[in-house]
């Protein structure tokens, strides 16, 4: 063999050494590739459990302006000073209706806690009776204050009452959102399902649709002002349609404070039964 033909079947030998090894490196890139797609395409727990862990502070501070529309576009406005805090896993929270008149001094005061088995604790503070009413857990579906809120609404649900599967992923007015059903495994609780928008970048829901026992749209909850308030964020508008009752609700918060060193005390039933935070 002369040197040309032995330098040719060195080079077609390298070839064959590259072509060799080529599908091995190409099947590991490949393989990191779908383990990153799985760790970016978490579960529907998963994506709950991430809005569950939302960071929002340890305590927070707000001024809540509640508007009521009935179906003539009637509104009716209060205002609604609020304070929570965080325990562990657990929130307590206090609000007191400072406008209009009628509604002046009522505070609500409830203790949510992260365990499914554990009934939150709510009382109601009536100022024309000057006595405070525990709300108990068969009037949880009740509505709150003429809103289209239910006590269960005011709350943070426990993520394992539902069971949740992601539908699918879909951008809604330019922000890419998760779509979740929810279920509750309490096949006695008020909503059948919940849809939910989750919005990937705040880990807020875009929009909520409840469903009743029949399977039927009744209530539309959307967030359409969300933005950051000391590095956390936040929704600072909601509307929920209430379309069964022909009804609205507008949240807007206001003069939000995080972190602010909020005292124990304030989350006491005797507090709520003063009619004022001090």
């Amino acid at each position: 063999m002369n040197r040309k033909q032995n330098l040719k079947k060195q080079k077609l030998g390298s070839l064959a050494i590259v072509f060799f090894f080529m599908p091995i490196w190409v099947f590991l890139d490949t393989g990191c590739s779908l383990l990153d797609a799985v760790e970016s395409s978490p579960n529907g727990r998963d994506i709950m459990l991430k809005v569950d862990r939302r960071p929002d502070g340890t305590d927070r501070k707000f001024i809540l302006e509640m508007t009521l529309i009935n179906k003539r576009n009637r509104k009716r406005v209060r205002t609604v000073l609020s304070y929570s805090k965080d325990y562990g896993k657990d929130k307590k929270t206090i609000m007191y209706f400072e406008k209009p008149a009628d509604v002046k001094g009522t505070g609500f005061l409830s203790i949510e806690y992260d365990e499914p088995s554990k009934e939150d604790d709510r009382w109601l503070y009536l100022p024309a009776l000057k006595k405070v009413r525990r709300i108990s857990g068969s009037s949880k579906n009740d509505y709150f204050m003429g809103t289209d809120f239910t006590y269960d609404d005011m709350g943070d649900r426990s993520v394992d009452e539902d069971t949740h599967q992601l539908l699918r992923e879909e951008v809604v007015d330019g922000y890419p959102c998760w779509v979740v059903e929810s279920v509750p495994k309490d096949k006695s609780y008020m909503y059948s399902k919940k849809i939910n928008w989750i919005r990937k970048d705040s880990l807020i829901a875009f929009i909520v649709e409840f469903y009743d026992q029949r399977g039927t749209l009744i209530k539309t909850l959307t967030a359409p002002v969300q933005e950051k308030v000391n590095g956390f964020w936040t929704a600072l508008k909601m509307v929920m349609d209430n379309t069964s009752k022909e009804h609205k609700t507008l949240l807007e918060m206001k003069d939000v404070q995080y972190d602010q060193g909020i005292k124990d005390s304030l989350f006491r039933v005797s507090t709520l039964q003063r009619g004022r935070v001090q």
